[in-house]
């Protein structure tokens, strides 16, 4: 059985190319051999996304977030807090933020890596 993955979009980043983000994220899991559970799909004032994607990863019990870029992230950056929980990897460009990876400590978000 292959690992599980969420995908999650910012409907206010990704704009008109939704659709074209969700099949680039349908895809990247795919070929990384992830099980795409689900993808979540936020807007602006979506309250607490973070929060919201550290319930569907507990709650659906996968391995990573696949997302289009860091923009789709507040100040770009990774939340150390959902990279805690799932590897976060980005489609553009491609690259994973492993939870192992996280020394103890390590700053509160990720954008630096």
């Amino acid at each position: 059985m292959n690992p599980g993955a969420i995908g999650y979009i910012r409907q206010d980043v990704s704009g008109a190319r939704r659709q074209w983000d969700e099949v680039r994220i349908r895809t990247l899991a795919g070929r990384l051999g992830y099980d795409l559970r689900k993808v979540a799909v936020f807007g602006p004032h979506t309250d607490r996304p973070v929060h919201r994607l550290r319930v569907l990863v507990a709650n659906l019990g996968v391995d990573a977030v696949i997302v289009p870029s860091l923009d789709h992230f507040e100040n770009a950056a990774v939340p150390r807090d959902l990279v805690e929980r799932a590897d976060v990897i980005t489609v553009d460009p491609e690259q994973t933020f492993a939870r192992w990876l996280i020394p103890p400590d390590s700053p509160a978000d990720m954008g630096s890596r």
